[in-house]
């Protein structure tokens, strides 16, 4: 059994307003088997295209290798943009050593509600990934009712979006409650892609563009929120 632990602390500052929360990053981030391309940070995983998104949405010329500078760069973009990174999952166990979420056992999640509560600022999670099993928005339902908080509907349609309120703990005593916003957004791996076929948004925009692909529809979904 493989015991994979989250190889990065969050990366939350006192201004940060939106939060990034996955689940775990491949296992070779905690083993330290990088491949060429990967950059030793949050989504880090060429694959997992997040900072591609970004990237494209951005006018960016990121690095992508194992370099200090790679690192840095990212710091500083999510710095700039008072964005954060706390995913959900703490460590878990796996039978097969893949990156799949389904395949996790034993599963040790983070207090992003605690954290939540030490960052006052932090106004909208953004979920790299929706409500199946595994994921990072089924993992937050879970540890929700930890705290008998749930989320609230407010937009069904993709990206989904919920709210939830924190009671108030004096971080702002004029406030009786703090709204969150939630986003669940499409997950940055090839298996979304499917599903991303299927929505008839998607089907919309490749009938007018042939050339319109999964990642033009994640670059054009995420560019609202990041």
């Amino acid at each position: 059994m493989f015991k994979h632990k989250h190889p990065y602390q969050p990366f939350i500052q006192k201004d940060t307003k939106k939060l990034i929360v996955g689940t775990l990053p491949p296992p070779r981030f905690s083993t330290g088997d990088l491949l060429e391309k990967d950059v030793n940070f949050c989504y880090g995983s060429y694959y997992n295209s997040l900072w591609l998104f970004i990237e494209k949405i951005h006018n960016l010329n990121l690095r992508y290798d194992n370099s200090k500078e790679a690192i840095d760069e990212r710091k500083q973009f999510l710095i700039e943009h008072k964005i954060g990174v706390c995913d959900i999952v703490e460590s878990a166990e796996r039978e097969k050593i893949d990156a799949s979420d389904i395949g996790m056992q034993n599963i040790k999640l983070r207090d992003v509600i605690g954290y939540l509560k030490q960052y006052p600022n932090i106004e909208t999670i953004l979920f790299t990934g929706g409500k199946s099993k595994n994921g990072p928005e089924y993992f937050f339902r879970k540890h929700l009712k930890d705290y008998n908080l749930k989320l609230e509907l407010i937009n069904n349609e993709v990206p989904r979006i919920h709210e939830f309120v924190i009671p108030n703990e004096a971080w702002e005593s004029a406030k009786l409650e703090r709204l969150i916003k939630t986003v669940s957004l499409t997950s940055g791996s090839g298996a979304a892609n499917i599903s991303i076929s299927r929505l008839p948004l998607y089907k919309q925009l490749k009938a007018k563009d042939p050339k319109f692909n999964t990642f033009d529809f994640r670059v054009l979904q995420y560019r609202e929120f990041l």
